[in-house]
């Protein structure tokens, strides 16, 4: 009882990083219109979506998830229901795409109403079914949460960290360009300076200004 309790609270700690993790947004969407949505997701991630149009006569709507090079993740004509699923190979920048079209002209058929839930990393999970499948008692499926949790903020931490190194060589990099840039300057301004000092002393010579 006391492990169990534990492990509730840890779970209201982590609360936060699970709100994160979840998505939902409701829009109403014209007629003969495109309206994307778009989310980073880390890589190696699961996720998993619910979506709902409301049904307009002669009126279709498509659904096109997508990643940053247009590779095509899930494609639905005329949705009106349904849900989807899939894993991130890579960090990137995904987009869901919902286009209305119809015969009919814009401002002739009311607005549809599209609800959209995704769910991304330990919220996509069904741990119900885990449960089920690997017979675990209530305490093992906390602690199981717990531990797909913990393992994604640890990733979350690791790639903020790649990040930052990154983001400082390239820094060093161009404080490095910038430096070498400047040297080159100088000794352009002084390479001139120089070339002028005797250009003018042989142009005084000449006019025999100066001996």
């Amino acid at each position: 009882r006391t492990l169990y309790s534990m492990a509730r609270v840890a779970a209201l700690l982590l609360l936060p990083v699970l709100i994160e993790s979840v998505f939902s947004i409701s829009f109403f969407l014209p007629v003969n219109t495109r309206k994307c949505l778009r989310e980073e997701i880390h890589k190696d991630v699961l996720v998993t979506g619910e979506y709902e149009i409301s049904e307009q006569a002669n009126t279709k709507t498509n659904l096109k998830i997508t990643d940053s090079s247009s590779h095509t993740l899930y494609s639905k004509e005329d949705a009106t229901k349904g849900k989807f699923a899939f894993t991130t190979e890579d960090y990137d920048m995904f987009e869901a795409c919902f286009e209305s079209k119809s015969p009919m002209g814009t401002g002739r058929v009311p607005d549809q109403l599209v609800n959209l839930d995704m769910k991304h990393g330990v919220e996509a999970k069904n741990y119900e079914e885990i449960a089920k499948v690997e017979k675990l008692k209530p305490l093992e499926v906390e602690l199981r949460r717990l531990e797909d949790l913990s393992e994604s903020i640890v990733n979350d931490f690791a790639y903020m960290k790649k990040r930052e190194e990154e983001m400082r060589d390239t820094n060093e990099s161009t404080n490095t360009r910038v430096l070498y840039f400047s040297i080159f300057s100088m000794c352009c301004l002084i390479g001139l300076a120089t070339w002028q000092v005797f250009y003018l002393r042989r142009f005084f010579k000449a006019k025999k200004l100066i001996e």
